[in-house]
């Protein structure tokens, strides 16, 4: 390099997490003062002993697919007045439609590819950075359990739910894989919130998709109902605006099996509750979801209650408690009004 392109200082390191001991040549590089970017599409980069040998010496950044406004941006949408032109708003949801259903990946919106795209780049994470990575001895295994936390997203799961359906035969070999995908940003695992750890720990967890094109793309089926694709779309957005999973974002069941989407939290303080529902016109759909979310916020004395909806907005009082009505649209572009 120095050959080539004489006395650089700065270095791009990409995939060098595949490296045994790249974590002590970074810190040597550090030392002689060279600026370094390193990337990388697994969790290893962020490793402890990176962190170990770089203390207070690096930034850290998540890269995620495009959020909805980055999307809007390279489609060059007008978002001005949005909120006062109903004609706007309707090609704005038009435009959110089809963002759910292809998802985020940039590769896919820039070149206006097709889902096969999708498929593709699924089986060579898949491949490359967990089979390859981990050695994996039977890929199929993994692959058919990366497909169904990914076709199901968002879902409920244990390990051994898991392994009885994918014939798996070891619990714990289905705990290491699961770990294997996350790693590999797959695959987010969401725990049930509870003020004691063994209950949290003891409880199923929910599985949120890396995109949601990628649900789309790896499904059986066909979604042409969103409510699903809208949940995970709230997941990431709020991972985006730098909560993290099981430190301040949890979903949360109450004592009667009630559940609400996600529970948001400050320290030991609870912020805010959020249920997620495309469709508030059912009648018993509409009761079941905010009776859910009025008992949490007894049972965890919590006043800041929304509801994120596909075009509903407005505010209702349930059962004594002030209730928030967001469109989604809305929530995803504003985030200064809401978290």
């Amino acid at each position: 390099m120095k050959e080539i392109y004489g006395d650089v200082k700065i270095l791009l390191l990409d995939e060098i997490q595949n490296l045994d001991g790249w974590e002590l040549w970074v810190n040597s590089l550090c030392r002689r003062d060279y600026n370094l970017i390193v990337t990388g599409s697994n969790a290893r980069l962020l490793s402890k002993e990176l962190a170990t040998h770089l203390t207070g010496r690096y930034l850290e950044f998540e890269v995620f697919p495009f959020s909805f406004r980055e999307y809007l941006r390279w489609k060059d949408f007008d978002l001005e007045n949005i909120e006062y032109i109903e004609e706007k708003q309707g090609k704005l949801k038009h435009e959110l439609r089809k963002y759910l259903l292809r998802g985020g990946f940039p590769e896919l919106i820039v070149k206006e590819l097709d889902e096969s795209y999708l498929r593709t780049l699924f089986y060579a994470i898949i491949y490359k950075d967990v089979v390859e990575r981990w050695n994996i001895r039977y890929p199929r295994r993994i692959e058919d359990l990366s497909r169904y936390l990914v076709a199901n997203a968002p879902m409920l799961y244990t390990f051994t739910k898991l392994r009885k359906i994918l014939n798996f035969r070891s619990t714990l070999t289905v705990e290491n894989y699961t770990a294997y995908i996350k790693e590999a940003y797959l695959i987010f695992s969401l725990e049930q919130f509870s003020f004691k750890l063994k209950e949290r720990l003891k409880a199923p967890r929910k599985c949120y998709a890396i995109d949601t094109g990628l649900i789309n793309a790896i499904s059986s089926k066909f979604i042409d109902e969103l409510g699903r694709l809208i949940e995970n779309a709230v997941f990431l957005e709020l991972r985006r605006r730098g909560l993290i999973e099981n430190r301040d974002i949890f979903y949360y069941r109450d004592s009667r099996g009630g559940e609400v989407d996600f529970l948001v939290k400050n320290g030991l303080k609870v912020r805010e509750l959020i249920q997620v529902c495309y469709n508030l016109e059912d009648f018993s759909t509409r009761e079941r979801e905010l009776k859910s979310l009025v008992k949490a916020s007894k049972e965890l004395n919590c006043k800041n209650l929304s509801v994120i909806t596909w075009d509903y907005s407005g505010e209702e009082e349930f059962k004594g408690k002030k209730i928030r009505f967001i469109p989604l649209w809305k929530w995803l572009l504003y985030k200064q009004n809401f978290i």
